[in-house]
């Protein structure tokens, strides 16, 4: 799929549903507990719903009980990392770099050997069987 830039915002509300545009283009979150992937741990690939990218395989995945997705790690060069301090908090918001859509945030807090948990919409993914 093409780069964001080469698509327009009413091409993005054509391509996505309300919610996901909410999600992937305004920077939303889902109600926690409420992604179909939040609790989903069949084996394959999580791809970014705008564009198709790859971004988070399977082995990743883990329970974090936080409500959505979480994933200790992300297919190289899959991400993009950007500051993030709305609503006083200082995190570090996830965009896929293919497309520059919201997937999340991540955090160190994660308890495997990469320490980190990237909190992920279900609504910015989309899931592959292998």
């Amino acid at each position: 799929m093409a780069n964001s830039n080469q698509i327009s915002e009413e091409q993005w509300k054509e391509k996505l549903s309300e919610k996901e545009f909410h999600v992937l283009r305004e920077k939303g979150t889902e109600p926690p507990h409420s992604g179909k992937y939040n609790t989903h741990f069949e084996g394959g690939k999580y791809k970014c719903r705008g564009c198709g990218e790859l971004l988070f395989d399977s082995q990743s995945k883990f329970e974090s009980n936080c409500g959505w997705p979480s994933f200790d790690s992300s297919v190289e060069g899959s991400i993009e990392y950007i500051k993030d301090s709305k609503f006083g908090m200082q995190r570090i918001e996830i965009l896929c770099s293919n497309c520059g859509g919201h997937i999340g945030h991540i955090f160190d807090d994660g308890p495997t050997e990469t320490g980190k948990r990237y909190c992920v919409n279900s609504l910015s993914i989309d899931f592959k069987n292998k």
